[in-house]
Parts: C-alpha cells; sequence; structure tokens
C-alpha cells in the first residue's frame, strides 16, 4: 500500500484480514525466554477518584481488586468478576484476585496523585490532543454495544463516536497529523479508508471517560474477516 504520493508505506495488502501478520513472526519454541510473560494491566492517572470510579465500577461494571494508600498518592485496581461465584461475593473476588494478581488479564490500575482532584477538569494529557498524541484508547468489548452505549448516554457520557458513523471526524487521525501529511486519506486511492473495516467501524462506539480518557466499545459478536 502506498500514501497519497504513492510511495509505498506498509507491506499489507490494503483492507486484507491478516492472522499473524506476514508470518514472519520468530518461532517461540517451549523453552524461549519470555514463556509466561502476560500483559496484565494498564496503569493510568486520575484527577477524581470519586468520578472515575462511578464510570468504571457503576457504569462500566469493573469491580475493586484492592486499593492502596501509598502516600502521595492512592491505587485503585479494578477488574471484572468472571464466576458466578466471584459475582455473588465480591470481597472473595478481590481476595483471590489480589492473590493471584500477577497472573490475571486484563486489570486496570487508577493512579489518583492527592492533590490532583483540586485541579482543574483536563488536567492530564489523554494523548490524543495535538501535540501530546500517544496513547489512543482502552477497548472494552461488550454483548450489547446499543444497550452499553445508550445506558452511557442516559447517565451523561461525551460520546465521540456513535454506532452507524465512519466519516472523517469519527477516524482517529486529527486535522493537526493531517497539515503536517500524516495519515492523509485520497478518496479512489489505497490511503482511503477500506469498506471492509469501514463496515466494522461502524459497530463500535467511543465515549469519553471522566478525565477524557477515550472508551471502545466493541461487539463481542463481530468477526473482522465477515463483518
Amino acid at each position: 500500500m502506498g500514501d497519497s504520493d504513492g510511495q509505498k508505506v506498509t507491506p499489507f495488502e490494503h483492507g486484507v484480514f491478516l492472522p499473524n501478520g506476514q508470518n514472519t513472526d520468530p518461532p517461540l519454541p517451549a523453552d524461549d525466554p519470555t514463556i509466561g510473560y502476560k500483559l496484565n494491566h494498564f496503569m493510568m492517572r486520575i484527577r477524581d477518584p470519586k468520578e472515575s470510579m462511578k464510570f468504571y465500577i457503576d457504569l462500566m461494571g469493573m469491580r475493586t481488586v484492592f486499593t492502596l494508600n501509598v502516600g502521595p498518592f492512592t491505587i485503585y485496581y479494578l477488574g471484572y468478576p468472571q464466576t458466578d461465584e466471584h459475582r455473588a461475593d465480591l470481597p472473595k473476588f478481590g481476595l483471590d484476585t489480589a492473590t493471584n494478581l500477577q497472573h490475571t488479564l486484563g486489570l486496570l490500575e487508577l493512579y489518583h496523585v492527592h492533590g490532583s482532584e483540586k485541579q482543574e477538569p483536563g488536567y492530564y494529557s489523554t494523548g490524543n490532543t495535538p501535540p501530546a498524541l500517544g496513547f489512543g484508547h482502552l477497548g472494552f468489548t461488550v454483548p450489547d454495544v446499543p444497550a452499553a452505549l445508550k445506558r452511557l448516554k442516559e447517565n451523561g457520557v461525551h460520546v465521540i463516536k456513535d454506532l452507524g458513523v465512519c466519516d472523517r471526524p469519527s477516524i482517529p487521525i486529527s486535522d493537526w497529523e493531517n497539515e503536517r501529511g500524516v495519515g492523509v486519506e485520497v478518496k479512489g486511492t489505497e490511503s482511503e479508508i477500506h469498506q471492509e473495516y469501514a463496515k466494522v467501524f461502524t459497530k463500535i462506539a467511543f465515549v469519553r471517560d471522566p478525565d477524557g480518557y477515550i472508551v471502545e466499545l466493541v461487539p463481542q459478536n463481530v468477526d473482522p474477516k465477515n463483518p
């Protein structure tokens, strides 16, 4: 695929879903030194714990694994109970998960530096405002995106991209980038959003959490190979 100037910028064919990419990853033998590594958690700074807990616990359904006041800041670890037993007994969920913390996947660490709650909203960079671009979003898969989005809207959550939308403003490429020749989309070329990806993208929604971090809602029944 080339950019708007026809230059080759990626080795991958336009719009083709490739499990394992081009199969160029090195082998992963049983004695590889990285065996056992896990992507365990993601940490984000938060300004106001009350607002963040309302969003991630009350609205997104996560539950507290543990909290820890270490002095200048407090850590909030959140996760999703995976069993009926844990959903019925949240203290047991917290204890069991904390005991097995290093081997648990999909945890969220919210990091409240004491005093930040006195700062104005927008105190922390989200990674999505130029020129401080970097972090994109947290992705949550949910059984029913329309129902989840409706509930979030009813609770005053700011929706960035609604369902059924796949237009230029909804794509996570900023005008600031385009002005520098980055991510420029030219209709009728391979720089244009592929129609098969657009089908998937219309089924995804984006909202903002209380600090402005972007949260993605992905349907659990979507098939990227057959949208």
